[in-house]
């Protein structure tokens, strides 16, 4: 499998197939707000977009980076999202740097959006579709975030078939500067198991795949079974 590891900036071309990555925060929470009970997630282009989708659709949750504020229901944090009741919802996700990148892949084939709890999972998505090239969209700081690097080339190991431990990855993550900025209280928005539930690996069994809707961009969870035997596919 042909590699590529790119910071948002860096895409010069429409890749045949993406994984976005950001760990800390972005698809952490969606994973979490899939595990909640979300139908689906919107990915929209900017705060005011987000709000016009909320204020059209009462019922819609919409989420953001950073403090709470008006017209948005919850924050951009794994820790405080868990609690939430999201049974059959949308959820608006607006972030600086995971939809940021989602967006810009939007029109590849296949677009993927992972962070380490959803690692394995997204590795047989790509195992099982036999992509031959894969580019990983490194979002945090123009594509420097260690955190984000870490998991996209642990992913692309496991995509490789490789039996890789996570350890070196997940240490490499918890050494991040985005890491730190969230236990000195530098980003705002903050739960005190932030960190530690954005390291855990496969906490859940499904991918993230993003596609066009009509006008919108809409992340939906996506399970490939185990294949038989165990052995990877």
């Amino acid at each position: 499998m042909d590699t590529r590891f790119l910071g948002i900036p860096d895409l010069d071309d429409v890749p045949p197939v993406a994984v976005v990555v950001d760990v800390m925060r972005a698809f952490t929470v969606a994973a979490w707000a899939f595990s909640r009970g979300a139908e689906k997630i919107v990915l929209p282009g900017s705060p005011d977009e987000a709000l016009e989708l909320k204020a059209a659709h009462p019922d819609w949750a919409a989420l953001k980076d950073g403090p709470p504020a008006p017209g948005f229901d919850l924050v951009n944090s794994p820790g405080l999202l868990r609690s939430a009741e999201l049974g059959g919802r949308t959820v608006v996700q607006k972030t600086t740097a995971g939809t940021v990148g989602a967006l810009a892949v939007k029109e590849a084939s296949l677009v993927l959006c992972a962070g380490f709890v959803v690692a394995e999972a997204t590795a047989r998505l790509l195992r099982r579709r036999g992509s031959d090239s894969v580019t990983f969209v490194v979002t945090g700081e123009d594509g420097k975030a260690d955190e984000d690097l870490a998991c996209a080339e642990y992913i692309a190991r496991r995509a490789e078939g490789a039996g890789t431990d996570a350890e070196e990855f997940v240490r490499r993550a918890a050494g991040s500067r985005a890491a730190a900025e969230l236990t000195h209280g530098i980003r705002q928005g903050v739960h005190a198991d932030d960190i530690a539930l954005c390291l855990e690996v496969d906490r859940f069994p499904f991918a993230m795949v993003a596609a066009p809707e009509g006008p919108l961009m809409v992340l939906r969870p996506h399970t490939t079974p185990e294949p038989a035997g165990g052995h990877p596919a």
